[in-house]
């Protein structure tokens, strides 16, 4: 269990030690797509949507949870972000839209499980936001596509 870092020797859970680490700048991006009628992702679209700007709060939301994920994740270290954004791009093919997230920091640990988190409430808030009009939603994919910095550097899914 010695190679999980988040197991101490015994088998223990336990948050890792990051005092004697370096900050370095480090980046991290996630992505998901979330499947739906294609009169749903119009509705969405055209703003239509008895909820609200869908797109906007899914984009707030995801920022959000990018911000709390020490809160969601029990041994995610509390850290301080410099940058999250949320890329929501409505696609036809799908149909359904696809959301790409990038968080930053500069720090000793690395922010892939904020970008995941990001993402994945992102996806989340959308869901919420047209249940109401459509029941076959599915998200999918939730993946780290890039992460820069840190000990393991540079990391792009192919």
């Amino acid at each position: 269990m010695a190679d999980l870092t988040h197991f101490d020797d015994n088998g223990n859970a336990h948050m890792v030690d990051i005092s004697d680490k370096q900050n370095s700048f480090r980046t991290a991006k996630a992505a998901c797509s979330i499947q739906m009628s294609l009169e749903t992702l119009k509705i969405i679209a055209d703003g239509n949507s008895k909820k609200g700007d869908v797109l906007n709060v899914a984009r707030i939301a995801g920022i959000q949870g990018a911000k709390r994920t020490s809160e969601l994740i029990p041994l995610c270290h509390p850290i301080s972000l410099t940058k999250i954004s949320l890329d929501l791009t409505l696609n036809d093919k799908i149909p359904g839209i696809e959301i790409i997230s990038t968080v930053k920091t500069t720090g000793p640990t690395g922010v892939e499980m904020e970008a995941l988190t990001a993402a994945s409430i992102s996806a989340l808030t959308v869901y919420d936001m047209v249940k109401s009009l459509d029941k076959s939603i599915i998200i999918k994919d939730l993946r780290l596509i890039f992460k820069d910095g840190g000990k393991s550097g540079l990391y792009e899914s192919s």
